[in-house]
Parts: C-alpha cells; structure tokens; sequence
C-alpha cells in the first residue's frame, strides 16, 4: 500500500503567540517566541502507528528534508522522496525551511495516481492546496498541526489519524465527500471572520474519529445567547479575580456585556474587582497568560461548533503549559444547546494535562440552565 504524506513544517506556529495562523507572518510568531509544532506533531503521528502490525509494510511518498522524509527516515518506515528543491532561512537565530504553497502543490501533483491516500500535516490552508491539484481523485485526510482548522478534513488528533488511516487500509471506513474551509487570515486578525467553502474532499470517516467542518452561529440563536452572555457577565462581576476569557462569538457577547473592548477570536486576561471589569491584556499570548497563571485566574470558553473541541483548535495560547497550572473546577464553559449535542474534546498535546479536563463537565447552555457534557 502506497501512501503520500506532505508535512507544512511551519504550519500551527501564529497559535500560542496570538497570531490567529501562520500563512505570511511566520517571521513575527518567531519573533514573538514561537518555535515550529508540525515536526514533533508528526513524529507523534509515526510513533503510534509504528505499534500497529503491517505498518512498516506501508510504502509513504513524500517530499524532501522536512516535507516529510525527515521523520520517516527517523522513524523508520519505508518511503520515497518527489525530488524537489527546499531551501532554508534564518529569523532571529531559528532556522526554518523556506516553503509555501508552491511545494505543497508540486508534491500533491506527483501523487496523483501513485497513492491511495494523501496524509497531510497542516491546516486549512494547506488542505486548500491539495484539494485545488487532486480535486476528489484522491482521498485526503488531515493530521491535525494548524491553528484553526475549519475545515472537515483532519482526525480529531495525531493518534487518531492513526486509527482512521489504519481503518481506510483495511476497507473499514467510509469515504465522504467534505467541506474544505478557510478565513482570509489578515481579516481575522482584525476580529473579522470571512470564511467560505473552497472545495470538496474526499475523506475516509471513522465516527468520532474525524471532525466535522466549524459551523457558524444560526441568526435564531442571537437572542437566547445574548441572555446568556449577560446572565454568566452578571455572575462574573460578582466574583473579584482574573478571568481569562476565550475566542469565538459567544465569548465576545460575555466581553461586551462586561464593558470591555475585548477581542472576537483571541483571548484576553480581565480583571474583576468590586463588580467592575479592567482588561489588563488584549489578544493575550500563552507567554501572557503565564505571567497571570498563579493568581487563580478562571477560564471561561466556549465550545468550537462543528468541531466539537473545548481546547486545541484556534485558542492555542490555552497551552498544556498554561491548563496544567490551571484547577479543571476554574474552567467555565459555555456554549448555546446545538453546540453540545455530543461529546467534547480537548487536545493539547500532552496526554496528562487532557485527561484532567476528560469525563463530565458542567456547560451553561442557557440563562438558567447548565448541562453535564462528556469531555473525551
């Protein structure tokens, strides 16, 4: 069984620093810290599927270095490299591979016909590229290492994709036809979402094993969560302390009805002292939210639709770092009924700090309500 495999080295690295995404401003995360996440992400992926029998008789078709040969080689498997030119640059004493779309392309255009499946390790932008070269011809499944992740393509984890690409050898998981989704990422750093289906996938389906695509919030929706903003903001200015206070839409409402000019799709650190609300940071970085990790602070986020995730998709600055300093009982969750139909995920990385958040938690569905979710 031949299958390709193309890894977007730089891909995930605007996520803990703020930066909403990667595509043109790799050279700021750096400079705000950031250090490449697709690498060990993808090593992850290769770890667990070694334990798998068969799986060194997988042949994998990859790019060179960092596009994919560097971890097979690492790791052991079988492969061959699409020849391909991948040259290097230095920002501020990191060195990164100088790679684009154009190397995404080239790499899924020498696949077509030569494998069963094309893994990718990235984002939505990188979905986007396989997608406009291999259209539905081929199937495409996703190891999750981007920040947002809109789009319906990718395992919910690394681990996961394991599970799925071992199922679709063995003729055990459904091909579906799903969205490829992605948001000009200049916008949504002003806090304005433009997002739009580009294409359509093919994609081999395990059930809870793949998520689905974001879902945005239905127009009937608006008044019974703006009651619910301003129920849990009422609560909340009721409670002196530090509040780090999540993205998305039904956060913002908690923001606004606190009287601070928060973010839409980053996260910020209030301060709550004799029922007033003072933002100390706006569009806060991981590095940020440690400076204020040891003074209690209560988290309150909401669940991303579609996807399911509490954390580990678009509010990476919640590290494992971060959440492990962090009591499971100061997180508040929130989120409109349709949001929490089924379970719920976190993913952070580190197995440790995501089964202190797995098994029941409280979310606050309503003005006056609270629902006990599963969190796996």
């Amino acid at each position: 069984m031949r299958v390709g495999l193309i890894v977007n080295p730089i891909a995930g690295m605007g996520g803990k620093v703020a930066l909403k995404g990667t595509d043109g401003v790799v050279e700021e995360a750096i400079r705000r810290g950031a250090r490449p996440v697709s690498p060990d992400l993808v090593r992850l992926f290769l770890r667990e599927l070694s334990h798998y029998p068969g799986a060194r008789s997988i042949v994998f078709l990859t790019g060179p270095g960092p596009l994919g040969e560097d971890y097979l080689r690492e790791l052991g498997f079988k492969f061959e490299v699409i020849p391909l030119e991948v040259r290097y640059r230095e920002v501020d004493g990191v060195v990164i591979p100088d790679t684009g779309p154009e190397h995404t392309k080239a790499l899924a255009r020498e696949m077509l016909d030569k494998v069963s499946l094309i893994l990718f390790a990235g984002g939505d932008g990188t979905a986007r590229d396989i997608v406009s070269v291999v259209g539905k011809k081929v199937p495409i499944l996703g190891i999750p290492t981007g920040v947002k992740m809109y789009s319906g393509v990718f395992a919910v984890s690394p681990e996961k994709a394991v599970e799925v690409l071992v199922k679709f050898l063995r003729g055990e998981a459904r091909l579906e036809e799903r969205e490829v989704r992605d948001i000009d990422e200049d916008s949504f750093r002003r806090d304005e979402v433009r997002a739009k289906t580009y294409w359509t996938a093919l994609v081999p389906v395990v059930e809870n094993l793949v998520q689905g695509s974001k879902e945005a919030v239905k127009a009937d929706e608006s008044e019974e969560l703006e009651a619910l903003a301003e129920a849990v903001a009422e609560e909340i200015l009721e409670n002196d302390g530090i509040y780090f206070l999540g993205s998305g839409s039904t956060i913002k409402r908690i923001k606004d009805s606190l009287g601070i000019e928060g973010t839409l799709l980053g996260v910020d650190v209030v301060e709550v002292k004799d029922g007033r609300a003072r933002l100390l940071v706006k569009d806060a970085t991981e590095r940020d939210l440690l400076r204020f990790v040891d003074g209690d602070p209560k988290v309150v986020v909401t669940v991303v639709g579609g996807a399911n995730f509490l954390f580990g998709r678009g509010n990476q600055q919640f590290s494992a770092e971060v959440l492990r300093r962090i009591p499971r009982e100061n997180v508040l969750v929130v989120a409109t009924p349709d949001k929490v139909k089924g379970p719920i995920r976190v993913y952070t990385g580190d197995r440790e700090v995501d089964d202190k958040f797995r098994g029941y938690l409280r979310v606050r569905v309503s003005s006056w309500m609270e629902r006990l979710v599963k969190v796996i």
